[in-house]
């Protein structure tokens, strides 16, 4: 069993996605998180309703700050996945057991204006590029959580151009 924090800066949206979305393609190999560095509060009413187009479960969610996973008593993880640039820049607090750090930006679907379907597409483009590159992380195994090189192999998956630009690996 992996533990895998998502971090993004407000935990409403992208954050909270990706540990839906870990914890259903990772069929029980994961325990997942997510967390904000100023998390809003509230998870955004558009993720749970993009969640639960997809079939996926939208119960237990909840916006709360990285420091709940930066203590002694914390669970501690074996890696953390930075989903926005904002996250990706702070300073991370020491997370307990050296976990891998990894960046793969998202753009902020929270960000679009408009009507329900605008922002629903918004979030319906983050949540295939996240599934695509969680089970792209998949593919690689769980020797990858322990190979010299799995760090930069778990991020080159948040920098492959094809992933980025149409959704594919």
């Amino acid at each position: 069993m992996r533990n895998v924090l998502f971090v993004c800066t407000a935990n409403s949206a992208r954050s909270v996605l990706g540990e839906a979305l870990l914890r259903y393609l990772g069929e029980g190999r994961f325990t997942t998180f997510s967390a904000g560095s100023t998390p809003r509060g509230t998870v955004n009413p558009d993720a749970l309703s993009c969640l639960e187009r997809r079939g996926l479960p939208t119960d237990g969610f909840r916006s709360k700050s990285w420091e709940e996973f930066s203590g002694p008593d914390t669970p501690e993880m074996d890696l953390i996945v930075t989903v926005c640039d904002s996250a990706a820049g702070e300073a991370c607090p020491i997370w307990p057991g050296h976990p891998l750090v990894v960046h793969w930006g998202i753009p902020d679907p929270a960000s679009v204006e408009g009507d329900d379907a605008a922002r629903g597409s918004a979030f319906d483009l983050a949540y295939d590029r996240l599934e695509c590159r969680i089970n792209a992380m998949l593919a690689l195994g769980d020797e990858v959580f322990t190979a010299d090189d799995g760090k930069t192999r778990l991020a080159a998956i948040g920098t492959a151009s094809d992933v980025q630009e149409t959704g594919n690996v």
